[in-house]
């Protein structure tokens, strides 16, 4: 095989790989609204298809059971949330602002990603049948990690002593809601969604909160005696 012929071939790879890609990601795009909306039990692959335009079967040759499309559906949002959850790490940094950039970053992925939030969060409410042994092997050691830098700020004086696993409890909960129940929280505000003002509104207190918990007064104000 000369030169051009393989440039030739090797061409024609790339591209039935990068139509490949596209397609799942089509796929997945729909499968993660559908089963937010409808769980794992009520979703279908023929309405996941349908959703896609495209044939169950031809669906199947990409994704052969829905189990494995949920679970490619998790892990593409477990992947995202942990890369957020990652900024936690960054001891070397104030504490003010590395919680501020957790929470705005937490903030984010609820607004930007409302279906894969729920999707999550359905799962866990369930009982993790299904995916409980991924959140094990990955959510638990990150947390962890992200406890310790906690327990060194505490131990440090950087801020005050907290239980730190319950207020990462209490910070994914008060970010994670505004996903999860925005519906309501929109009802309750008489609009049709949340507005750029009621994230920014949200990020302010749920970080003045956070703040204060850990005895951290925000930028320009001084720390209380």
């Amino acid at each position: 095989m000369d030169s051009e012929q393989s440039s030739s071939v090797k061409n024609g790879s790339q591209r039935r790989l990068q139509n490949r890609d596209r397609v799942q990601s089509d796929i997945l795009q729909q499968a993660v609204r559908v089963f937010a909306q409808s769980g794992y039990e009520g979703a279908s692959v023929a309405a996941i298809a349908s959703a896609s335009g495209m044939s169950k079967q031809n669906l199947m040759y990409y994704f052969p059971s829905k189990q494995l499309l949920y679970q490619r559906v998790l892990d593409d949002v477990l992947d995202e949330w942990l890369a957020r959850m990652d900024t936690l790490a960054r001891e070397e940094q104030q504490p003010a602002d590395v919680l501020r950039a957790y929470i705005g970053a937490k903030l984010r992925f609820s607004r930007e990603q409302p279906w894969a939030s729920r999707v999550y969060a359905l799962e866990v409410i369930n009982g993790a049948p299904l995916y409980g042994e991924q959140i094990r092997e990955r959510v638990v050691p990150l947390l962890r990690k992200d406890i310790a830098v906690f327990e060194r700020w505490i131990a440090d004086g950087r801020i005050a002593p907290v239980n730190a696993t319950h207020l990462m409890f209490a910070i994914w909960a008060m970010t994670q809601s505004y996903a999860d129940f925005s519906t309501q929280m929109a009802l309750v505000l008489d609009r049709a969604q949340l507005t750029d003002n009621d994230y920014a509104d949200a990020e302010r207190l749920v970080t003045q909160m956070v703040l204060a918990a850990v005895g951290v007064a925000p930028a320009g104000e001084k720390k209380p005696p």
